[in-house]
């Protein structure tokens, strides 16, 4: 009896760990972006408009937890859509019942995602109206007359189509193509810049392009990521063949990224008059955009870590410290993603 029951112990040991590693990832990525959304909120001037009454908590520290889920939720999607490509489909025995879970949290994100625009719509109109009330008609003045108020509108349908095609996929399976669910994800992501700063520079339409690269790279390279970590990582032999798939993309991705963040950054300092280059140090927006290059300079690091270092082991499917190392990859993810959340909105201002 007593070695029975051991066993069963061991049992519920090896089935409960896969859970806690997954509860582990999502907490760390979730905690990492919205306590980072809230300190870098609380650092910069957001919400201190001179001459205007002051911003309600609610709305100073509700707004970038409210964008802060909607990246993430977005990002999900977009991860979990992406996920049969990284599997495969050649052997369904083994990714179907993986798959198909996936498929329902597709949904549940996709609602999310829609869910946070449109609290993000009414917490940035009363944002740019203090002390009205949120009505109906501040709301389509806002819409009406702020190109964010379409964006967000607008990401919010694209999350709601997500869901649509979502329980389209729960219903028939992968005879929903993954290449409609992903494509569908990333057309929602297009209208976000459209969510942060404004700018009139004469290259504006080049400005927004590499904003829309950034947006979608990001959300392929963290999505894929977490959707890896999440339903392949317990499963060694399917982790042995998503993993490379994967790192090919998440090398593209970390350059996209890297450059196009960069370059935002920099020419919202260079054609802010009297700030340039020099504000990466004298301006809250400058020291914000140098905290999140550096989280990508550390997510270089540790990728070059696992690609070189892990991954020929995992493809061995030998036992590896891989759960430690996504751990700390999303950690860092969710930071630079808080970072991000702000720096759409912090004032370039010395």
């Amino acid at each position: 009896m007593a070695v029975h029951e051991a066993v069963s112990g061991n049992e519920q040991a090896e089935q409960d760990r896969p859970r806690t590693a997954k509860a582990l990832v999502v907490v760390t990525l979730l905690g990492a972006a919205l306590l980072t959304a809230l300190a870098a909120t609380a650092y910069t001037d957001i919400g201190t408009i001179p001459g205007l009454p002051e911003l309600p908590p609610l709305v100073r520290f509700g707004l970038p937890l409210a964008r802060a889920m909607l990246d993430l939720a977005a990002l999900a999607t977009v991860g979990l859509s992406m996920l049969p490509k990284l599997v495969g489909f050649d052997q369904p025995a083994r990714t179907e019942p993986l798959l198909a879970k996936a498929r329902q949290i597709t949904v549940i994100t996709a609602l999310v995602w829609m869910l946070s625009a449109l609290v993000s719509l009414v917490l940035q109109a009363m944002e740019a109206s203090p002390g009205t009330p949120a009505t109906t008609g501040l709301l389509v003045d806002y819409v009406n007359n702020v190109p964010a108020g379409p964006g967000l509108l607008a990401s919010a349908g694209g999350g709601l189509l997500c869901a649509v095609v979502g329980l389209l996929a729960v219903r028939f399976g992968e005879s929903v193509p993954t290449e409609l669910r992903t494509i569908v994800a990333l057309l929602g992501l297009l209208p976000m810049p459209l969510t942060g700063h404004a700018t009139d520079w004469q290259y504006h339409d080049f400005s927004m392009i590499s904003m829309e690269l950034h947006v979608v790279g990001a959300a392929m390279w963290v999505g894929g990521l977490a959707s890896v970590a999440l339903f392949v990582a317990p499963r060694r032999g399917l982790l042995a063949e998503a993993l490379p798939r994967f790192s090919k993309l998440a090398g593209l991705a970390l350059l996209v990224v890297g450059a196009s963040g960069l370059f935002n950054g920099l020419m919202e300092l260079i054609i802010t008059p009297n700030v340039g280059l020099i504000g990466l140090v004298t301006t809250q927006y400058g020291q914000i955009l140098v905290g999140k290059t550096a989280c990508l300079a550390l997510l270089g690091v540790i990728g070059a870590q696992m690609r070189f270092r892990l991954l020929p082991r995992i493809a061995r499917q030998g036992r590896t410290a891989l759960l430690t190392w996504v751990t700390v990859e999303v950690a860092v993810m969710g930071i630079a993603y808080g970072l991000g959340v702000v720096l759409s909105r912090a004032p370039v201002i010395v």
